[in-house]
């Protein structure tokens, strides 16, 4: 196993904090406030099983990355476990939960900026495209946001929810937790497959198992740091958002929460961070969509047209698909609740190929940590719904493209001869 030589090794506490940053994120923004909406007060079972899962998740992806400490990723597990058409149908995923979440990032930061003003969702839609093609723009100049300063964002995240958490838990009051379940008990599925947003991220670290110092000591270790520090946080978050919802939908609960404690002055200093935090993600999600359409580009799983890494022809694309749904969102053909289920369901599929791959390659203890995982997996999967089709389509249209120069040449539709040409080859002879 080697290590790159030109940065300090990860430790146990550096590592718990890739962990934390890797799933705290724009997302606590907005979903947890849609979680309530989905289920009510019982939406903390949702938060409750999801913290479950990601025990045998994360143990599972330590594992992965353990045996597999190369850059692949996610990618190279289930190329490893299920083989190269599975690892294009990942690829695809990953490239589609980009393309449906970057806009739904982009509007949580105009959401906070419509509220700060009391203007329309429409407003907040024009801000997203503001932001959208600001970061269309930096990412055509060749300018990023590094990962060192989507960091720093994220920190000063976790920082403002542990100040409003600490001002919001006194205003807790149990009336406000009845009735417990008003839209039923499988509401509480619903709300689990669209928290389930704020929980990719235990893949993201297991990756780097090559620059940790012990990756087989040091890697579970700083994964139960930060899966205790994770649960306190999003318990304590999911309480208080709760208890401040009133059944009321908010598209802006931190600010809300600030609000308890800093009033106008808080709401200002949210929409402030709000707006840095998305914008900050966004430039990441842009980046590393256009290096990943490139890469499927390379692998045959998109059109050669769109160029190789490095071409503008995949930032392009990019911007036609997102500002094409934020156009949608402002004709109201869906909401940015469809976008984050639509974009979960991929990263839930993402993680059923992953562990079933882990079932495959891993034994002992990873291999039952991955069967766990399967299982509760395939459970969220189920509450996806109709937006499973999401999962169909973008893997369907992946694996044709990566088969089809594949198929034998008699199956190809252009090599068959049309009626025409062969009417004229049998009058010439």
């Amino acid at each position: 196993m080697t290590r790159s030589t030109d940065r300090p090794p990860i430790g146990v506490v550096r590592g718990a904090g890739l962990y934390v940053g890797a799933l705290i994120g724009p997302g606590l923004l907005l979903v947890p406030a849609l979680g309530v909406a989905a289920a009510g007060p019982a939406s903390i079972i949702a938060w409750a099983g999801l913290l479950v899962l990601s025990v045998p998740l994360a143990l599972t992806f330590a594992a992965l990355g353990v045996r597999y400490p190369e850059a692949g990723g996610v990618s190279t597990y289930v190329r490893a476990g299920l083989g190269e058409a599975a690892s294009v149908v990942v690829g695809g995923w990953f490239l589609g939960s980009i393309l449906i979440g970057a806009p739904a990032v982009a509007l949580m930061g105009g959401y906070y900026v419509a509220d700060l003003t009391g203007a329309s969702s429409t407003v907040a839609v024009g801000v997203a495209i503001a932001i959208f093609v600001a970061v269309l723009g930096t990412n055509a100049l060749g300018v990023r946001v590094s990962s060192t300063a989507q960091l720093v964002l994220s920190s000063v995240l976790v920082a403002v929810l542990i100040v409003s958490i600490v001002f919001a838990l006194p205003h807790v009051e149990t009336s406000r937790w009845v009735p417990f379940a008003p839209r039923g008990w499988w509401a509480v599925g619903t709300a689990a497959n669209i928290l389930v947003w704020l929980f990719v991220g235990w893949e993201a670290v297991a990756q780097l198992a090559g620059e940790f110092r012990r990756p087989a000591v040091d890697l579970p270790r700083a994964m139960a740091l930060a899966f205790a520090v994770v649960t306190v946080l999003y318990l304590a978050l999911a309480i208080a958002t709760i208890s401040i919802t009133r059944g009321t939908p908010s598209h802006v609960p931190l600010a809300d929460l600030v609000a308890l404690g800093f009033g106008h002055a808080g709401r200002v200093a949210t929409a402030v961070l709000a707006v840095a935090l998305t914008a900050g993600c966004m430039n990441v999600y842009i980046a590393s969509g256009t290096k990943l359409a490139g890469a499927l580009v390379s692998a045959r799983a998109m059109p050669a047209w769109l160029g190789q890494d490095g071409s503008l022809r995949p930032l392009g694309f990019l911007a036609v698909i997102d500002l094409g749904l934020l156009a949608a969102l402002v004709a109201g053909a869906f909401n940015i609740t469809d976008l984050i289920r639509a974009s979960s369901s991929l990263f839930v599929g993402i993680y059923v190929l992953a562990v079933v791959s882990a079932i495959r390659i891993l034994d002992g203890r990873a291999r039952l940590a991955a069967i766990a995982a399967t299982v509760m997996v395939v459970a969220v999967a189920v509450f996806s719904a109709w937006y499973l089709v999401v999962c169909v389509v973008v893997g369907g249209l992946a694996l044709l493209q990566w088969a089809y120069p594949r198929l034998p040449s008699s199956l190809r539709p252009s090599s068959r001869p049309s009626n025409a040409n062969s009417s004229s080859r049998r009058a010439r002879t």
